[in-house]
């Protein structure tokens, strides 16, 4: 379906650019694979200028929501779950949620991805997840490597669960949540190791088809993950962001 025209009188022109062309993607007026017009071509349907046109489809390329298959041809594509989690994180931080927040949902999420993922788990799943769970082992005297090896694991198990509403929900909850890990690590030495006797737990029930114990076990580690903020004397209701560090920075590869 090609694109439709609209004339575009507003103050910054470029976001309505954008704007509109999403919205007729996420309507289905657009589908991925179909070829936009080019840009000379979409500045005479808005009546604006070729540069605005530029700057507006410049923020759907960062978003996912177009690709360029040549310089001059442009088309639709469905966001990466990354593309689409980044924007989320951006909005929880800039909302200051707290730690208490993020751990309620977090505690519901994560065992229903570890319950789905032994459900549904392939070998390559299980490889990938065995693979983490050895690196996390041999860098748990490595801090920022444990952090980012941990919020790898949990998206690696959501990406276990084959269930694609799931994994872009709590996404951006983990790289919030976890990325508080960083804070609580020098505080407290010991959870590096508290968190390989949970990972070989999860991955084991995740291997031997074991839902219930997949999720019980899930559950046991993020409760644990709030005791150790606990007993690290960090705060549940200040905004996670303030702690954040790096990983919400510049962003994270799932």
């Amino acid at each position: 379906m090609a694109l439709q025209p609209k004339a575009l009188r507003v103050q910054h022109a470029y976001e309505q650019v954008s704007t509109e062309i999403e919205a007729q993607i996420l309507s289905g007026d657009l589908k991925p694979g179909d070829r936009l017009p080019s840009e000379t071509e979409m500045a005479t349907m808005f009546g604006i200028n070729r540069s605005t046109v530029r700057e507006g489809i410049r923020r759907l390329e960062s978003e996912g929501f177009v690709r360029r298959v040549s310089p001059r041809k442009m088309v639709v594509s469905i966001p990466r779950m990354a593309e689409l989690a980044s924007r989320q994180t951006r909005a929880l931080s800039m909302l200051d949620v707290t730690f208490e927040e993020l751990w309620q949902v977090s505690v519901a999420i994560e065992p229903l991805s570890a319950s789905l993922a032994a459900q549904n788990a392939d070998a390559d799943d299980i490889a990938r997840l065995e693979e983490n769970h050895a690196a996390l082992q041999a860098a748990q005297t490595d801090a920022p490597a444990t952090i980012e090896l941990d919020t790898r694991f949990h998206s690696l198990v959501a990406a276990a669960s084959k269930n694609r509403v799931l994994q872009l929900a709590r996404e951006p909850v983990g790289l919030l949540l976890y990325s508080g890990f960083e804070a609580l690590v020098p505080k407290l030495p010991q959870a590096a190791s508290r968190q390989i006797v949970a990972h070989a737990h999860v991955i084991e029930a995740i291997r031997a088809r074991d839902a219930m114990r997949a999720h019980e076990w899930m559950r046991r580690h993020i409760d644990d993950f709030k005791r150790g903020y606990i007993e690290a004397g960090l705060p549940l209701d200040a905004p996670i962001a303030d702690s954040a560090g790096p990983l919400l920075e510049t962003g994270h590869n799932a």
